[in-house]
């Protein structure tokens, strides 16, 4: 731990860990940050699950195929997450003082949502927002509209934060069409494979994580 009121988050690659794993010790850090705890960016990858935010109704799991369901405390619907999906948890204190002010909540989410579009568009890839729809959507061609990432946060009374975003690298997206994603029927859910982008998951991942933490830095 240091002094970090100023600083940089510091990014973690956990590789390829199981949500539950995940969960609990993003709750176990949360409990036990003080003033002078790292910020954090964990960079993971899940094997198939499907994860309930809060107030999410089961009913929009169709048929989970045997794939696990698990109750979470984040916001947001259900979503499915999955080999060859870049995941990066933020787990920060939104007090802390960045730049000229401390973060709030619609900025927070704001920047997350920008990190991924100027990912995408490093790819040549264009995203967008789409508003009362957290997440981001593609914004041009034969998949305008479906959506390539999800947003799901918990954002605690003292500020600290934890959960993240998930962007759609190569996956098997079958998995999608057996739920309403994020409560929508019939929602299409795209990666960017499928979009003719063929880049390894480590680079995107890495790509995402530099484009979060020029947002999040004091």
């Amino acid at each position: 731990m240091t002094d970090q009121a100023a600083g940089t988050p510091v990014v973690l690659h956990r590789g390829q860990e199981a949500y539950i794993a995940s969960l609990a010790a993003m709750r176990d850090y949360t409990d036990a940050r003080t003033a002078a705890s790292d910020d954090q960016l964990w960079i993971v990858e899940h094997p198939s699950v499907y994860t309930l935010g809060l107030g999410a109704d089961p009913s929009h799991v169709l048929d989970a195929h045997g794939i696990p369901v698990v109750q979470t405390d984040r916001g947001g619907e259900v979503t499915f997450h999955g080999p060859g999906q870049a995941v990066i948890y933020l787990l920060m204190d939104l007090k802390r003082r960045r730049r000229d002010a401390r973060l709030f909540a619609r900025e927070f989410v704001h920047a997350i949502e920008q990190a991924v579009i100027d990912t995408l568009a490093a790819y040549n890839l264009p995203g967008e927002r789409r508003a009362g729809a957290p997440g981001i959507y593609i914004a041009e061609g034969a998949w305008t509209g479906a959506k390539i990432a999800a947003l799901g946060l918990k954002i605690r009374g003292n500020g600290c934060t934890y959960h993240g975003v998930s962007l759609n690298v190569s996956m098997d997206l079958a998995p999608f069409g057996w739920i309403n994603p994020c409560g929508y029927a019939g929602l299409a859910t795209v990666d960017m494979k499928t979009l003719g982008v063929d880049a390894p998951l480590a680079d995107v991942q890495q790509a995402l994580a530099r484009q979060l933490t020029d947002r999040l830095k004091g």
